[in-house]
């Protein structure tokens, strides 16, 4: 994805923020089927595992040398994403909500997402590639609270419908996984 955001018009703006804020209140409010039909059928979503990488004092002066991109696993490296799934998937997990032995489920959490952020990074016909940073607190009854944090990168099909989620890969902010969970949607 590219570093510098293009311009865009503010109903453009408006409409990518919409699309967002829309996206959460379904998740936090449990409507997961209603979040399925914002998603494309050939969805890749991807949660990289993040390493803590020294820094190379070799590349001093370079920006790649503390680069976001070093610490990050996926299928382009030797190591493995937290997650890697598809619609099936997705769909799966969603249904699994709905199962009377959903245990692990139950009661269901409490989650407020928070997104903000928003840029159009590139444009490719109808492909947008969009950057989002988002919090996402996580309360269950009996357990700690948590706040996860990170960044979205999105690639999003316009449509004469609205906007359709085609591919997010999820970078959160963490230094040791401690959370609870990452089997969440962000």
């Amino acid at each position: 994805m590219t570093t510098v955001s293009l311009q865009t018009t503010p109903e453009e703006q408006r409409a990518l923020e919409r699309f967002y804020f829309h996206e959460a209140r379904l998740l936090d409010n449990r409507q997961y089927r209603q979040w399925l039909a914002l998603l494309c059928p050939d969805i890749s979503y991807r949660l990289p595992a993040r390493t803590n990488l020294m820094v190379d004092n070799r590349q001093r002066g370079c920006e790649d040398m503390i680069s976001v991109e070093r610490e990050l696993e996926g299928a382009d490296s030797l190591g493995c994403p937290l997650r890697e799934e598809t619609y099936v998937h997705l769909m799966l997990r969603v249904e699994r909500a709905f199962k009377v032995n959903s245990w692990s489920e139950n009661p269901p959490p409490r989650t407020r997402r928070i997104v903000g952020n928003v840029e159009l990074m590139a444009r490719k016909g109808e492909a947008l590639e969009v950057l989002s940073n988002f919090h996402l607190f996580y309360a269950r009854p009996g357990s700690a609270d948590f706040l996860y944090s990170g960044q979205r990168r999105d690639t999003l099909l316009a449509g004469s419908d609205g906007y359709r989620l085609r591919q997010r890969d999820v970078v959160l902010d963490y230094a040791d996984i401690n959370f609870p969970t990452v089997g969440l949607l962000f």
